[in-house]
């Protein structure tokens, strides 16, 4: 809409642009980046994140440090508010805020998802360069590596394992997630069934092929009930392990790989020790 041009551009022409790294003002729009911005900028240089941060059941960050920062929903008028230098995001934004912040001659970097550790890192060292704070991005990327190596439980035999989340979606092979699975002990049963990168598996395939261990939604998500309750899966009491391992392990990765990984060696840990 004019009108709506002629705000933002009255707005932005107001805006005096920093010279200075740790003056930058950072808006992210897009929660896996929330998750590294959170842990390597000044908090004084974030001025809004991702409204998914601050949803209990989505955020990749913990909630009492997402409620610090201003939230939004992505909007372009939100953002011209926020009288953000750069601006962060992944590829998945709304084509009507990238031309507005386009025309508006703001800074926008578009961050796309690491489909493996190494380029998890490399993301997480980009995000450090872009605000100015390269040594914790190094920091941050050497306590990602580090705790994925302590989870590697060594020559041990893996573990036949599948990540079944909400409406019955698999990781497959190709993503981080079985990467991660295979470097902490486990091997992921998703080709077994013939699923494709990402795909859905019924619950009769489940039922006739069941693995060793089903890293499962949160008993807090939504779904949760339809799947674990469903009397079918009490018939692989005994044969299965059931585990929670909640979406936001799954839905980003950078600082996310931390705890994922932790929480992948503490379910091997339990499998393994009488």
């Amino acid at each position: 809409m004019p009108g709506t041009w002629v705000t933002l551009a009255v707005m932005l022409a107001s805006f005096a642009m920093p010279t200075l790294a740790a003056e930058l003002r950072i808006a992210s729009i897009n929660p896996c980046v929330d998750a590294v911005l959170t842990r390597i900028a000044d908090a004084g240089q974030i001025v809004g994140i991702s409204h998914y941060s601050q949803d209990l059941r989505a955020s990749s960050i913990p909630i009492d440090v997402a409620m610090r920062f201003h939230a939004t929903s992505g909007t372009a008028e939100e953002i011209v508010a926020l009288q953000p230098d750069l601006v962060m995001s992944g590829l998945h934004v709304s084509p009507a805020t990238i031309l507005a912040l386009e025309r508006l001659k703001i800074r926008i970097v578009k961050y796309p998802v690491p489909e493996n550790i190494a380029q998890s890192v490399e993301q997480v060292r980009a995000i450090a360069a872009a605000v100015g704070q390269p040594a914790r991005g190094e920091q941050l990327a050497a306590q990602i590596e580090a705790a994925v190596a302590a989870a590697h439980p060594g020559d041990a035999t893996p573990i036949p394992a599948l990540i079944w989340q909400g409406g019955g979606m698999v990781p497959g092979k190709g993503t981080l997630a079985d990467e991660l699975l295979r470097l902490t002990g486990f091997v992921n049963m998703s080709a077994e069934y013939g699923l494709r990168q990402w795909d859905v598996l019924p619950l009769e395939y489940l039922l006739n092929n069941p693995p060793r261990l089903v890293l499962s939604v949160s008993k807090d998500d939504a779904g949760a009930e339809r799947m674990l309750g469903h009397p079918a899966i009490s018939k692989l009491s005994g044969k299965v392990a059931f585990r929670e391992y909640p979406f936001r392990l799954l839905g980003c990765a950078g600082p996310g790989l931390i705890e994922a990984s932790a929480r992948l060696a503490q379910i091997r840990r339990e499998l393994v020790t009488p």
